[in-house]
């Protein structure tokens, strides 16, 4: 049994249409906006790592956050890590 492979012919991109697609690869900056309460920056859409707040009421407790990772690291070095 004879198989012919059949070649497939690819049209080269040119540079302006590489660089047309590349212009579209940039990073766009993050949007900071300040809290209006403690004038804290932080990411829009998300909760203040620093007051634990998102739209003016508490969600994450930052205090018990800190407490939290105080004692996994002592009991880290404890155990000698």
């Amino acid at each position: 049994m004879i198989v012919f492979q059949i070649m497939v012919v690819r049209m080269r991109h040119t540079k302006s249409q590489r660089n047309r697609t590349r212009s579209h690869h940039r990073l766009s900056a993050p949007a900071v906006t300040m809290d209006k309460n403690t004038s804290v920056p932080h990411l829009r859409h998300r909760a203040s790592l620093v007051t634990g707040q998102y739209k003016g009421r508490m969600v994450i407790d930052v205090q018990a956050k800190i407490a939290k990772r105080a004692k996994r690291d002592k009991q880290a070095s404890k155990e000698g890590r």
